[in-house]
C-alpha cells in the first residue's frame, strides 16, 4: 500500500506518529515560509504543513503545488497548537481538526493540469461542464456521499433478502423486444443477419419465468434501460431492486417490502419506521390528492364543490356542473397575504400546462366578525353560497382558496400540481419529514383515446382484481387490478403486482387490450409457454435503487446519484456516446444508416 492511513482517519490519539497519506491536494496556503496543504481523498481532508527549515529541497517542491495535483506525504502527527495571541489553531468543522503532519517526505504522484472548475468551490460551474468533467464533478463530496449511500443501500438489501431466503439470480441483458410501454434500446445481432436483441425495460418476463422453474424466492439488483424522454428523476439507464415470490398474495409482498424499507429507514435516518405502512386504494387518492403518487407529507387535499357550484351564479363553475365536470379546489391556509395578484396569475398559467381553462381564487377575510370571499367573481356568489364554500374547505381569515372547473381528470391532474406547487413554496415539509404509503387497487387498463383502444394501466401480466372478474367482458373500465404502488415523498418509489399464472386468463387480457393470440405468441411466446407447464401463483415489485438515494439523501436530481449519468437528451458528455460508428462495423451487423433525415 502506498498508504498507511486515508486522509480521513488521523485523530489526537496518533499525535507522536509517522503516517503516510496519498491524495489531491484541494488547497494550497503559503503563509511566508510554511506551506500549509489540505489533502483529500474520498475519506476526508488532512493538513499537511511543509517548513523550510527541515528540508528546503522538498519545500521548494511544495510550493509549486497545486489544485488537483496528486501526491504521497510521509510525516509525524502533531496536534494544532495555538497563534500568537493564544488562539487555538484547531479546526472544529474537520473530524481530523486537532492534528496535522509534519512532513518528512514528498512525492509527486501526478501533476493535473488546470482543472475547469475545482470540486470543493461554492461557485460551481453549470452542469454540461461538470458531466464532461465528471471524473472532476465525482471528487466533490456530495457526489461521494451520493456513491457511498448508494452502496450501502445495495448492501443493505443484499443482507435483508438473504436473511429471508431469497436467491439473487440474474436475468439477462439481451433479450427479445417485447414492446408494451416505454421503447425499447435495440441491439443488432451481427450472426443473425436483420434480428435485433432488445435491452431489458426489467426483468419481469424472467422473473416469472424463473417462479415456473421452481425458484420461489428471487430478488437482483437490475441494470434496466428505457428509451423515453427523461426528467429530473428518469435515466435512459438505472438501477432497480427486483422480487418474485411464488405461493403468496398480495399481503405476503406489501410486508416482505415494508421490511426492507423499515431497513433502510433505520439505517439512513436512525429512526424505527412503524409497519405496517398505510394502505390507500387508488380511487381514494384520487379523489383526495387528484393522483397516484400523493405527497403525504402535508394536507391541503382536494375538495368537491358540486352542489355549491350547480346553484351559484358564477357561469364557469355552473355550466361546468351542467355538462357533466367537476368543481374542485384547495385550501392553501394562511397564504392570502402571500401571493400578489401577479403571483395568482403565474399560478394561472401553471395549471393551463395541465389542460386546464383556468384558475378560480377566493381570498378568506373577516369583516365585523363574519368570514366571506374577496375575489374579482365573489360577487356571483350569495353570503349562503360563500359561507358554504369557506365551510366546505375549511376556511379561516387568511386563507386562500383555488377552483378548477373542468373535466374530472383535468382538475385531478391541474389541482395535483398546483397543490405540490404550493406545499413547496410554502414550505409545509421540511427535508427530515417522511411519508410512505402504499396505493392499492389500481385500473387493471386505461382508455387510450389516439389509439382507440383499452391499454394495460402497469402491463399486460397483472391479475385481475377477484372481486372485478366477471366485469371483464362487460364493464372493463371498471376492472381493477391486483396492483399496488410504493408511494414515498411524491414519488412512484415501487410498482408491482400479483402475475397472471393461468394462461386462459392471460389470453383473456391480451384480448381486452386488443392483442390477438396470434400477435401475442409472437411477442411473448416463451413467458405462454411456460405458463403452460404449472405455473405457481406468483406476485412481484420492483423498487427504483436510484430514487430511493435521492430520497434518503435529499438529493433533486437523479444524476447527482448515478456515477457517469446521461443529460436530458440521453448524451454521455464526458464519453460523447452515442457516437459513430466506422462502414464495417455497421456492414458486420447489416446495418445501412440513412442520415439524410
Amino acid at each position: 500500500m502506498l498508504r498507511t492511513h486515508t486522509c480521513g482517519d488521523l485523530r489526537k490519539d496518533h499525535v507522536g506518529e509517522s503516517t503516510t497519506l496519498c491524495g489531491w491536494v484541494q488547497n494550497y496556503r503559503d503563509h511566508g515560509g510554511l506551506v500549509f496543504i489540505d489533502l483529500r481523498d474520498r475519506y476526508g481532508l488532512t493538513q499537511v504543513v511543509f517548513n523550510p527549515d527541515f528540508d528546503p529541497e522538498m519545500h521548494a517542491v511544495a510550493r509549486d503545488l497545486r489544485a488537483e495535483d496528486v501526491i504521497q506525504v510521509t510525516g509525524e502527527v502533531i496536534a494544532r497548537g495555538v497563534d500568537g495571541k493564544g488562539k487555538s489553531l484547531e479546526n472544529p468543522k474537520l473530524p481530523t481538526g486537532q492534528i496535522e503532519v509534519r512532513a518528512r517526505e514528498l512525492s509527486v504522484l501526478n501533476k493535473s493540469k488546470t482543472p475547469p472548475f475545482e470540486p470543493n468551490s461554492q461557485n460551481l460551474p453549470n452542469e454540461e461542464l461538470r458531466l464532461k468533467y465528471r471524473f472532476i464533478d465525482l471528487r466533490r463530496k456530495p457526489l461521494q456521499d451520493a456513491m457511498v449511500m448508494k452502496h450501502r443501500l445495495m448492501q443493505i438489501t443484499r443482507n435483508y433478502f438473504d436473511i429471508k431466503g431469497f436467491l439473487e439470480i440474474e436475468t439477462p441483458i439481451l433479450g427479445k423486444s417485447t414492446p408494451e410501454g416505454a421503447r425499447d434500446y435495440l441491439v443488432p445481432s451481427r450472426i443473425h443477419e436483420g434480428a435485433f436483441y432488445a435491452l431489458p425495460q426489467s426483468p419481469q418476463i424472467y422473473k416469472q419465468i424463473l417462479m415456473v422453474a421452481g425458484y420461489d424466492r428471487y430478488y437482483q439488483i437490475a441494470r434496466c434501460f428505457r428509451d423515453e424522454d427523461l426528467r429530473a428523476d428518469r435515466q435512459p439507464e438505472f438501477t432497480q431492486v427486483d422480487i418474485e415470490m411464488a405461493f403468496v398474495e398480495r399481503e405476503d409482498v406489501l410486508t416482505t417490502i415494508d421490511g426492507l424499507i423499515a431497513a433502510y429507514y433505520e439505517a439512513f435516518k436512525g429512526k424505527e419506521l412503524p409497519t405496517p405502512l398505510p394502505r390507500f386504494s387508488h380511487a381514494e387518492v384520487m379523489e383526495r390528492f387528484g393522483t397516484d403518487k400523493p405527497d403525504m407529507r402535508f394536507g391541503m387535499e382536494l375538495v368537491d364543490v358540486k352542489e355549491i357550484a350547480a346553484e351559484c351564479g358564477f357561469g364557469v363553475f355552473k355550466g361546468t356542473i351542467d355538462n357533466g365536470g367537476r368543481v374542485r379546489g384547495i385550501n392553501a391556509k394562511g397564504a392570502a397575504g402571500k401571493y400578489s395578484r401577479k403571483d395568482i396569475d403565474g399560478l394561472t398559467e401553471f395549471v393551463k400546462g395541465y389542460g386546464a381553462k383556468g384558475l378560480a381564487f377566493f381570498r378568506v377575510k373577516e369583516e365585523e366578525g363574519k368570514l366571506q370571499l374577496d375575489s374579482p367573481i365573489a360577487k356571483f356568489f350569495e353570503p349562503e353560497h360563500q359561507a358554504a364554500i369557506i365551510e366546505k374547505l375549511g376556511g379561516e381569515a387568511g386563507d386562500l382558496l383555488f377552483f378548477v372547473a373542468d373535466k374530472a381528470p383535468v382538475t385531478s391532474a391541474a389541482l395535483a400540481a398546483l397543490r405540490n406547487r404550493l406545499g413547496k413554496e410554502l414550505e409545509l415539509y421540511g427535508p427530515d419529514d417522511f411519508d410512505c404509503h402504499w396505493v392499492l387497487d389500481f385500473p387493471l387498463v386505461v382508455w387510450d383515446e389516439e389509439e382507440n383502444r383499452w391499454e394495460a394501466e402497469h402491463h399486460p401480466f397483472c391479475m385481475v382484481h377477484p372481486d372485478d372478474a366477471d366485469l371483464m367482458a362487460t364493464d372493463p373500465g371498471k376492472v381493477r387490478a391486483a396492483s399496488y404502488d410504493l408511494v414515498c415523498n411524491g414519488y412512484e418509489a415501487a410498482s408491482g403486482s400479483v402475475r397472471i399464472h393461468d394462461p386462459k386468463v392471460q389470453q383473456q387480457v391480451f384480448d381486452l387490450i386488443g392483442m390477438s393470440a396470434e400477435e401475442a405468441e409472437k411477442r411473448f411466446d416463451f413467458l405462454l409457454e411456460a405458463l403452460r407447464y404449472g405455473a405457481p401463483p406468483h406476485a412481484g415489485i420492483a423498487l427504483g435503487l436510484d430514487r430511493w438515494v435521492m430520497m434518503f439523501g435529499d438529493i433533486p436530481n437523479i444524476r447527482d446519484v448515478i456515477a457517469f449519468p446521461k443529460t436530458q437528451k440521453a448524451s454521455d458528455l464526458m464519453s460523447g456516446a452515442p457516437g459513430e460508428v466506422d462502414t464495417k462495423q455497421l456492414k458486420e451487423l447489416h446495418i445501412k444508416v440513412d442520415a439524410s433525415k
